[in-house]
């Protein structure tokens, strides 16, 4: 048999995280395994490998890495109550390598994520990490996709 003691859901907080984020609440529950959240700050600089003069990057990081923090630490509240193990979060760097990295490090059992549609430039800059996750995940993962047709 299957055993689940510990699943990963990164988030990058778009809808179709938090609609993803119900199927890893029902399974953490039903396994009773520990649930990592995690959200990965997009590193432009390492990505791309610009040179930016590094001060002002600096404090433009620290900024977005408290926003980060503040929005995982409320982040599913309401769904999460009353589940005993929740871990959260905050990572820089490419989101499918620390995804990766975060779930051998943890020994991850297995990944719950959303897949989000992106269009026009944050699809140049950002791709899609689901698909380089699956492609490299130590464990299985399962893609939550928006359902199609929604009211």
């Amino acid at each position: 048999m299957m055993e689940i003691k510990r699943m990963l859901f990164p988030t990058d907080f778009s809808e179709g995280s938090s609609h993803a984020l119900e199927y890893a609440i029902d399974m953490a529950k039903r396994y009773g395994a520990k649930l990592y959240l995690l959200h990965v700050i997009y590193d432009v600089v390492k990505a791309g490998g610009l040179f930016v003069p590094h001060a002002s990057l600096d404090e433009m990081y620290k900024d977005i890495e408290k926003a980060a923090k503040k929005e995982i630490d409320r982040y599913g509240l309401e769904q999460l109550r009353g589940q005993k193990d929740v871990e959260r979060t905050v990572l820089k760097g490419t989101p499918h390598e620390e995804i990766v990295k975060f779930a051998k490090d943890n020994r991850i059992d297995l990944i719950i994520m959303g897949s989000t549609i992106k269009k026009g430039v944050s699809r140049i800059l950002f791709g899609s990490t689901a698909t380089p996750v699956v492609r490299h995940s130590p464990c299985p993962v399962l893609i939550v996709r928006l359902p199609m047709y929604q009211e």
